[in-house]
């Protein structure tokens, strides 16, 4: 088996438990996520328009 997939296989696992022991915690951190990405968008976005 190859160790890119070994890796990514415990990463879902951890991933699935990190969800089913703590779901708070986990909505929490992809909330986060989500808000650090769109805030990476809107910069961005920002940046080209004053480009143009």
């Amino acid at each position: 088996m190859n160790v890119k997939k070994i890796v990514g296989l415990l990463a879902i696992a951890l991933l699935l438990f990190f969800v089913f022991t703590q779901p708070d915690n986990a909505a929490g951190s992809v909330t986060s996520i989500g808000a650090t990405l769109r805030d990476g968008a809107e910069s961005v976005i920002r940046f080209v328009t004053q480009l143009v």
